[in-house]
């Protein structure tokens, strides 16, 4: 018997949990997943409804100009999921770990983790990688913190990988992907986010986890769907990748709004007299 979505606001709305997600996937109903990085976003965001927040190392990119994720540290990633935090009454929000935070040792992930959770009052964080993270999932699960994977394309490591191009064509990394998959759900991760790869590879890793699996350019069958709220909204159209569906085009409307007030300001048609004390 098949279900149908349903679709509704956040208000009165219980809060999503790690559990929520869980039977979401149980069920069949996919899980919308959007970044955020301040409160006015965060605000509109969780009231429409997405039921995972992710303050994403993203915030590198398309917050601070950078050309990588890399550069953002953990004291700005705390900043921004505190700004999120505050606007959220149902979104479960999970936070990146910021490169260098937890690739040291996992004592050193622990700690970053814990800072998180601590000082934005996070849901979950998430981090990138298989095998050689699992030390530092094992760690930070044992600590009562839920961690969310990710794999795939991984961007920290885009500097190893040297092209932003569909991972795991070959079937050696595909198998490596699956196993690294396997792993993290034995080592305590409750979801896991895998980045532009095949359609039909994230589709099995998806129906082998009992964890929810989150896709980014990783074909319609997984258990839900991620992308960069700026990239969504058509804020950021300078990054055009083909998993990228424009739902508005706010760039035009701002551009077109903000000229707008400029030739109003100019001809003193703003403030009009109703908006003058």
């Amino acid at each position: 018997m098949s279900r149908e979505p349903v679709v509704t606001g956040a208000v009165d709305a219980p809060r999503i949990t790690t559990q929520t997600l869980q039977n979401l996937k149980r069920d069949g109903i996919p899980i919308a997943m959007l970044t955020a990085y301040d409160y006015t976003s965060a605000r509109i965001l969780d009231a429409a409804g997405v039921d995972v927040l992710l303050v994403g190392d993203s915030a590198s990119n398309v917050m601070a100009g950078y050309e990588t994720t890399l550069p953002i540290t953990l004291d700005q990633m705390i900043y921004h999921a505190q700004s999120v935090i505050r606007a959220v009454r149902h979104a479960l929000v999970v936070v990146d770990l910021s490169f260098g935070s937890y690739q040291g040792n996992s004592k050193e992930a622990l700690v970053s983790a814990i800072r998180v959770m601590k000082e934005a009052g996070a849901h979950a964080v998430k981090m990138e990688g298989g095998k050689p993270a699992l030390e530092a999932v094992r760690r930070i699960t044992d600590a009562g913190i839920p961690v969310m994977g990710h794999l795939g394309l991984t961007p920290q490591s885009i500097y190893r990988f040297g092209t932003y191009r569909v991972r795991a064509q070959d079937t050696e990394e595909a198998d490596a992907i699956r196993e690294d998959a396997r792993l993290l759900e034995d080592a305590g991760c409750f979801g896991l986010v895998l980045e532009k790869i095949p359609a039909g590879l994230a589709q099995d890793v998806s129906s082998a986890l009992s964890i929810p699996v989150i896709g980014i350019g990783a074909g319609a069958h997984c258990d839900g769907q991620v992308l960069v709220t700026h990239d969504m909204l058509g804020l950021n159209t300078d990054f055009a990748p083909r998993f990228v569906r424009r739902y508005a085009q706010l760039e035009k409307t701002i551009t077109e709004a903000v000229q707008q007030y400029v030739a109003d300001v100019r001809v003193r048609a703003f403030p009009s007299e109703n908006e003058s004390y």
